[in-house]
């Protein structure tokens, strides 16, 4: 606290740069009300949380971007874009209080010693990890590269305890979650986050399929990342000099790998900031077609600033446009973070929409010069609803609840090597399995258990779904999450088969929507 106050006291008495007067005083009153707290409180006071919530509260009072992130979450931000960290490479749930493998990541340290899926961890080293929160579980199983750490679990069908010594590695942390041929020279590479590592392995997923003629890039869900990484990919479809962000005069440094293929980008309304850069990109240049819904519309710069602390500061310092020069931030008020957030779910009824689409401004795009719409976010060539059928409210009971995902793990406990033995390869697994009536069965039982009554009419709504997701769940845990969307995405996505469609028949389907 001393070490703030003397912080404080300095700063208090030097110039503040490109700021009024009154500024100056406001600078003053804050320090004063700090030192008044430190000094002449009833109690004794904690000043690190009053601190905190001072700058937490100032932030708010400006756009819905600008945000204070404490030191602790900032180790989980660094690592989230570093792409890798230390630690034993295990993906882990917590349910019922119990810390449960979920996956372990191929050729990592956890592997290698035999830890498996759907192990229950119920020790690290000498502390207890039945009832352990899910945020504690990493700084327990993380650690420096070459020290150890001792786990015990529960395996299904196993006596007892299982004890694992783990030497602690780098651990990758993917930003591709799946790539795969699609459908005859097809590529599908789905981007979940712009991360430092994003561009190298987008390319070798590239690479790895054969520089397909055609590609469906998914950024749905993608809620941004770093912008050189965003830069990079939106100039691997470009030519050398082409604008990417006319603001900051981010161009393509050379001519992208892929720069006429066919090429379809998926969006939805959780696409944001650098994939709404990627996207705007594409669109712009009519270098492809643009599938989904409208996006997020994070149009905001911010330059986050580190703490003394380990913590820091994102403050907004610009705003993106696209190289059309539409604005991709959507509208706003100052202090009103809420409502900002609100209004995005709103904004994608129908009604919303229809509103927005009126009074959208038209621009036009720098190849062919056809209209594109402004207003915020980017506005898909090909708007493509979710599918919701098949999703009753008794199967949404059971998703909140967390039945299904319980169930799953139990599931999986008693399947797993079973199913192993059976299909040796995705393509096997895929072309042979379907739940059955009896896995079915018993996961409304563990609903009706858990007091979610059987709702037959409602359950008959949801079986297909339910047979599907269950099934891509079961591939997630053999095969690794690529194979989950290789279920789900033929099965469930309109916006997905739809993108196969116009890259199959892209003269009739695709380069028409380039055209003027």
């Amino acid at each position: 606290m001393r070490r703030l106050f003397v912080i404080l006291a300095t700063l208090s008495v030097l110039p503040l740069a490109a700021q009024n007067e009154d500024d100056a005083r406001q600078f003053q009153k804050l320090a004063q009300v700090f030192r008044y707290l430190s000094g002449l409180y009833v109690d004794e006071v904690e000043m690190k949380p009053v601190v905190e919530g001072a700058i937490t509260g100032m932030l708010e009072e400006l756009d819905p971007h600008s945000a204070y992130i404490g030191a602790e979450e900032m180790k989980g931000v660094q690592e989230s874009f570093d792409g890798e960290f230390s630690g034993i490479g295990v993906e882990f749930n917590v349910l019922r209080d119990t810390v449960i493998v979920v996956n372990t990541i191929a050729g990592g340290p956890a592997e290698r010693v035999g830890v498996r899926a759907n192990d229950r961890i119920v020790r690290i080293d000498t502390l207890d990890a039945v009832g352990m929160s899910r945020t504690d579980v990493p700084k327990h199983l993380r650690g420096k590269t070459g020290t150890k750490v001792g786990i015990d679990v529960v395996r299904h069908g196993t006596p007892g305890r299982l004890h694992f010594v783990i030497v602690r590695d780098k651990i990758p942390l993917n930003t591709v979650d799946a790539s795969y041929l699609a459908g005859e020279g097809i590529g599908y590479i789905k981007v979940n986050r712009f991360g430092r590592t994003t561009m190298d392995e987008f390319t070798e997923a590239y690479r790895k399929l054969g520089r397909p003629e055609g590609l469906i890039l998914d950024l749905r869900g993608n809620g941004g990342g770093l912008l050189e990484q965003a830069i990079g990919m939106a100039g691997f479809f470009l030519p050398r000099g082409a604008v990417i962000v006319p603001a900051s005069s981010f161009r393509a440094q050379t001519n992208g790998e892929d720069l006429k293929g066919r090429l379809v980008v998926l969006i939805d309304e959780s696409s944001a900031s650098a994939s709404e850069i990627v996207a705007g990109a594409v669109q712009d240049w009519d270098r492809g077609v643009v599938v989904g819904r409208p996006s997020f519309g994070k149009g905001l710069v911010q330059r986050q600033i580190g703490l003394s602390d380990g913590s820091a500061v994102r403050i907004t310092v610009a705003r993106y446009h696209t190289p059309s020069g539409r604005v991709i931030q959507r509208p706003y008020e100052k202090g009103k973070r809420r409502e900002y957030y609100l209004d995005h779910l709103r904004r994608y009824d129908d009604a919303a929409r229809d509103s927005l689409d009126a009074a959208a401004p038209a621009y036009r795009t720098l190849r062919t010069g056809r209209t594109v719409y402004g207003g915020g976010g980017i506005r898909p060539d090909i708007l493509v609803e979710a599918d919701t059928a098949g999703f009753s409210n008794y199967y949404g009971e059971l998703i909140r609840r967390g039945i299904v995902a319980d169930f799953v793990g139990d599931w999986l406990d008693g399947s797993r090597d079973s199913l192993s033995r059976r299909y040796a390869s995705f393509e096997a697994f895929d072309a042979g399995y379907t739940p059955s009536d009896e896995v079915l069965e018993r996961l409304t039982a563990l609903g009706e258990s858990r007091g979610v009554k059987f709702d037959a009419e409602g359950f008959a709504v949801s079986e297909p779904l339910v047979r599907m997701q269950l099934k891509a769940l079961a591939a997630q845990r053999l095969f690794g999450t690529g194979a989950y969307f290789r279920v789900i995405n033929p099965a469930a996505s309109p916006a997905y088969a739809r993108a196969v469609a116009i890259l199959e028949d892209w003269d009739k389907s695709g380069q028409p929507v380039l055209e003027p």
